[in-house]
C-alpha cells in the first residue's frame, strides 16, 4: 500500500469508541490499555490506524474519514509530528467547507488538547502522527 493510500474506514478494524491517548512516542501511541505502532486517526466514534507518517502525507485521502464525519464534528487536531507544518490552502478551504476548525501543531500538544476537549464531551477528531 502507497503511502497516502486511503488504509482507514468505517469496515477498518478500529477501537469503536473514542479514548484518551495515555502516551505517545516511539513510534506509536498508548490508548485503552493498548499500544499502537503508527499514526492514529481519532474521531468520536472511534480511533483508527492512520497511513500518514510525515506532515507530507497528510491530504484528503488521509483525512477521508473526518470529511465523512463533518456533521458529527466540530473541530480538528493536526499533530504533524515534533516540527509544526501548516496545511496546505487547498486542505484548509476543504475544511472550512465542511465546516471544521482544523488546527495544527506539534503530536505532543495535539495529544494534549485532544484529550481536554475529548473530556469536555466536545466533538474533536485528531490525526497524530507517531513520533519517536
Amino acid at each position: 500500500m502507497a503511502v497516502g493510500e486511503p488504509r482507514v474506514g468505517a469496515e477498518q478494524p478500529h477501537l469503536p469508541y473514542p479514548a484518551p491517548i495515555e502516551a505517545y512516542g516511539n513510534g506509536g501511541f498508548r490508548f485503552a490499555g493498548m499500544s499502537h505502532r503508527g499514526s492514529l486517526l481519532c474521531l468520536p466514534n472511534g480511533i483508527w490506524a492512520s497511513a500518514a507518517m510525515a506532515p507530507a502525507d497528510i491530504n484528503e485521502q488521509t483525512l477521508s474519514l473526518i470529511f465523512s464525519n463533518a456533521p458529527a464534528l466540530d473541530h480538528c487536531l493536526i499533530g504533524t509530528g515534533t516540527a509544526i507544518v501548516p496545511l496546505g490552502d487547498p486542505l484548509r478551504t476543504k475544511f472550512r467547507e465542511a465546516r471544521i476548525g482544523v488546527e495544527t501543531m506539534s503530536t505532543g500538544a495535539a495529544v494534549r488538547t485532544y484529550n481536554i476537549l475529548l473530556g469536555e464531551g466536545r466533538r474533536v477528531a485528531a490525526l497524530l502522527i507517531a513520533v519517536d
